[in-house]
């Protein structure tokens, strides 16, 4: 009885494993704050984009409980900007789901700010009715602050744009005082607008306070609803592009869905076999090389270690193994 319960126990673990193996791979876009602007250029003094802060902030979140595979966001944003992916496609699920086929991932997470700012439950005390410090919050004196801030997320079906699953989050945060930023503010700031609300610095913050419960919120949403996502079915195909000594450089890399561990097969376009009636090519024979296990990738090319019986060579066909 015992070797059968230890059977048992080993499959359940195999199985385990296996379902670790097939997680869904997303990529997070920039959230749409548009609802907001006005209120976040009244709290930094200028126009930041926060968009891009909270979906830094989600997939630090994401990547943490590991439910998912998260699409790197540097390699997300270059793409986006070859593909002038402006901020009007930002809430866009058609745009999107054209984004997420581009680079290989199930699905594309996309969101928008919907309450960003202070909400004070009492008056202000001692006002002088001026500026104070570089945000622009009004008002000094004895006051108990609190800021909120709602975000709502959309996971969108990259072959069919269709919206599969929704998450929001709400944030508060209270404490004496009237700055939403505190001695947190302006140590964070970049060029072109952006503010890392990753940093300790900001989550020390009344605000930054505010935006990690709300994102807390919304990722445990998102973990929660991660088996309702289809893995889908990606065929890599490229070529060799380079082969030295059993290492080959390919010509295909994370864009197409490629990542270091995954293995591919090599083979070599042989004799075209054709319909004698119309001409047309009905088959080809290829000849199995081998495979390519991938140690290296980037956005175009990716680099690996050949096993085989062949001698790859440039021109050479690699594509994801038949299941």
């Amino acid at each position: 009885m015992n070797r059968w319960i230890a059977a048992a126990c080993c499959l359940m673990m195999a199985a385990s494993a296996g379902a670790q193996e097939r997680k869904r791979r997303i990529a997070v876009v920039n959230f749409d704050y548009s609802t907001v602007h006005t209120y976040v250029a009244s709290i930094f003094n200028t126009d930041v984009d926060i968009g891009k802060g909270v979906a830094d902030l989600l997939v630090d979140k994401l990547v943490a409980t590991g439910q998912y595979e998260v699409y790197e966001r540097k390699a997300l944003e270059r793409i986006m900007a070859e593909q002038n992916f402006s901020n009007s496609d930002r809430a866009n699920p058609a745009t999107a789901a054209k984004l997420g086929q581009l680079i290989g991932v199930d699905a594309i997470v996309l969101g928008s700010i919907t309450q960003f700012g202070r909400d004070d439950k009492t008056t202000e005390v001692g006002a002088i009715g001026r500026v104070t410090g570089r945000y622009g919050i009004t008002g000094v004196g004895k006051k108990s602050s609190k800021a909120i801030v709602a975000i709502s997320a959309r996971i969108v079906n990259v072959d069919t744009a269709q919206i599969m699953i929704t998450a929001s989050g709400t944030g508060e945060s209270s404490r004496s005082g009237t700055a939403l930023l505190g001695s947190g503010g302006g140590q964070s700031t970049s060029g072109g607008g952006y503010y890392d609300m990753t940093s300790r610095n900001f989550a020390s913050t009344l605000i930054g306070e505010a935006v990690n419960k709300a994102a807390e919120a919304t990722a445990r949403q998102l973990d929660a609803s991660a088996g309702r996502l289809s893995v889908r079915t990606i065929v890599l195909e490229g070529l060799v592009a380079d082969s030295s000594n059993g290492i080959l450089i390919l010509n295909i890399g994370r864009r197409a869905g490629l990542k270091v561990g995954d293995k591919l097969a090599v083979s070599r376009p042989g004799r075209e076999i054709k319909d004698p009636a119309t001409g047309r090519v009905i088959r080809r024979i290829t000849d199995q090389l081998g495979d390519v296990t991938i140690t290296e990738v980037d956005d175009l090319s990716a680099t690996g270690k050949f096993t085989g019986s062949g001698e790859p060579k440039v021109g050479d066909i690699v594509k994801s193994p038949e299941k």
